[in-house]
């Protein structure tokens, strides 16, 4: 049997939440959601997109090259 205090949220990307009706670990959630759309949006979201970009793209480069390096070197 289970305890009747658990609740059911869903989310818009239909994932599914059980949790405690008395809001054990809402300061968590309500946190990330304060701290996401500032991340994620306006200039700050576009300049983190971008050096995200460039990092990625710097790490696939040096791995090119590493593995480029072993896989033609001379014997």
């Amino acid at each position: 049997m289970q305890p009747q205090d658990l609740s059911v949220q869903y989310s818009r990307w239909e994932e599914v939440s059980v949790g405690a009706a008395s809001g054990a670990g809402t300061e968590e959630a309500s946190s990330w959601e304060g701290l996401s759309p500032k991340l994620c949006s306006r200039k700050l979201g576009v300049a983190m997109k971008v050096l995200g970009g460039v990092a990625l793209f710097w790490v696939v480069f040096i791995l090119g090259y590493v593995a480029g390096y072993f896989i033609h070197k001379c014997k």
